[in-house]
């Protein structure tokens, strides 16, 4: 008889659903298979009844499950049970397991005492245990699986009533049922979670292919909407769950649209060569033609020429960077040859002006005490002409003092003209000769009178008084007013 006997099958660990290298077991370290005898307790060589060796599990005995080489996690364990709650060795090293059905036996032990053999046989259990713990786990982290995790479950449930293994198998068997009866929904919801997930892939797909075909038609944003489209790229890379048809009939409206996109801007950058080309012809010509007149004295001129070159320099547009800027270098050293030049002139004739004002304010100064049109009219008017000579002789002065200057000389001439016009209006023959008048009438009327009353006509008398009276005053008014004049 053997030292280990096993009855019923054994189950092997079931592989993770999508995953093969799970299904290799691991083969008991040599401690589990040989563990140290315990103190008074017969050897290796030695067994119960100190003649037989005790052996390690039997090929086919139920390995602990592992992880794949090259996952850094291990798959916990689950918590080692206490195999004597649910089991017991008779005097012949016969182990039983208590289930709901009744008492079964699950092998023979006869390498060492009951509770040698009731932990060899629990870490079977425990092994099951740590299967159907998988199960559970990747049934909630691997949801697409369910079907693959529930016929795993069932075909470990078949296992479990005949398993050499003592432990609660009922409680296994209850969870192997609830994963068997879960799957359904599971699977149910991961059918629902992957149809939704694939609608919401195909809309941002077809959002990303519409955002790209607005882009490659429309936008001329070429560095931005360049950036865009391979941001787009690298989100289209990263969305997944789409079937093989609808995916490419997206791809192609993102990739006609990136390709539309692409000529687009090529031929906006070739059609810029062209003109910058023709920018670059243009502004050699507008350099030649500004050295030409750089050295001009014409200066109003020649500053009209260099504002209208400024003009078709702008219009021309930009020429190739290094080009642009050469020709720039040259044209504005053109420019500043000429600018300069003329405000060297200016600066020059500025002073001239500035000696010619402080003359002007000589001669203001000077003639200004002469004339005196309402002491001497003619001294008055002489001095005017010596000093309008002599004004033109002393020449221009800064634009700046032009208006100061102009109203002092005004001022003169418009005090000499006042005076004179003053003179000729009193001394008019014609108006004394229409005061004179006046005075004609009044006599005419007082003597009117006077015959009127000596003929005894005391009311024409009267009459004629009041008209010589009213003439009278009129006579005295005109001639204050030739007086005024």
């Amino acid at each position: 008889m053997a030292d280990v006997e096993h009855t019923g099958a054994t189950p092997q660990p079931t592989p993770a659903p999508g995953s093969a290298p799970d299904s290799a077991p691991t083969p008991a370290s040599p401690a589990a298979q040989n563990p140290s005898p315990k103190p008074g307790q017969p050897g290796p060589g030695t067994g119960a009844k100190g003649s037989v060796p005790r052996p390690g599990p039997r090929p086919g005995a139920t390995p602990r499950p592992h992880k794949p080489a090259g996952d850094a996690t291990v798959a916990p364990a689950a918590p080692v049970s206490d195999p004597a709650k649910w089991g017991r060795v008779d005097d012949d090293g016969v182990v039983f397991v208590r289930t709901a059905a009744g008492e079964r036996r699950v092998g023979s032990w006869q390498a060492g005492d009951a509770a040698e053999a009731l932990a060899h046989f629990g870490r079977h259990f425990d092994d099951l245990a740590t299967e159907v713990m998988i199960l559970e786990q990747r049934l909630e982290s691997h949801p697409s699986d369910a079907a693959k995790t529930r016929e795993s479950a069932a075909a470990l449930a078949e296992t479990v009533p005949e398993a050499s293994a003592v432990g609660d198998l009922d409680a296994l068997e209850t969870r192997l049922r609830a994963i068997v009866t879960r799957s359904h929904d599971v699977e149910e919801q991961a059918r629902r979670d992957k149809s939704a997930n694939r609608a919401a892939a195909i809309e941002r797909k077809e959002a990303l292919a519409a955002e790209a075909e607005e882009i490659g038609a429309n936008s001329t944003q070429w560095k931005a909407a360049g950036d865009r489209l391979k941001a787009i790229l690298e989100e289209w890379k990263t969305i997944r769950g789409i079937d093989r048809k609808t995916d490419d009939a997206l791809w192609k409206r993102f990739s006609k649209a990136r390709e539309g996109f692409n000529r687009r801007r090529g031929a906006h950058f070739a059609e810029l060569d062209r003109h910058r080309a023709e920018a670059k012809r243009i502004k050699e010509d507008l350099v030649v033609r500004a050295e030409k007149i750089s050295g001009s004295t014409e200066w109003n001129d020649t500053a009209r020429a260099f504002r209208d070159l400024m003009d078709e320099w702008k219009a021309a547009g930009r020429a190739p960077r290094e080009a642009d800027d050469a020709l720039w270098a040259k044209f504005k050293k053109a420019q500043d040859t000429f600018f300069d030049a003329r405000h060297a002139a200016a600066s020059e004739r500025d002073a001239e002006f500035e000696e010619n004002a402080a003359a002007k304010e000589r001669l203001l100064d000077e003639y200004g005490a002469k004339i005196d049109p309402a002491a001497d009219l003619a001294g008055a008017k002489r001095a005017l002409r010596e000093l309008q000579e002599k004004w033109d002789e002393a020449g221009k002065v800064p634009r700046s003092r032009i208006s100061e200057f102009e109203g002092r000389i005004r001022e003169l001439e418009k005090r000499v003209g006042a005076e004179e016009e003053h003179e000729w209006r009193r001394t008019d023959p014609e108006v004394k000769a229409r005061a004179g008048q006046f005075w004609v009438r009044v006599e005419e009327f007082e003597e009117k009178a006077r015959k009127a009353e000596a003929a005894g006509k005391a009311k024409d008398a009267e009459k004629a008084r009041a008209q010589a009276a009213q003439w009278r005053e009129w006579a005295e008014a005109a001639e204050t007013a030739v007086e005024q004049r």
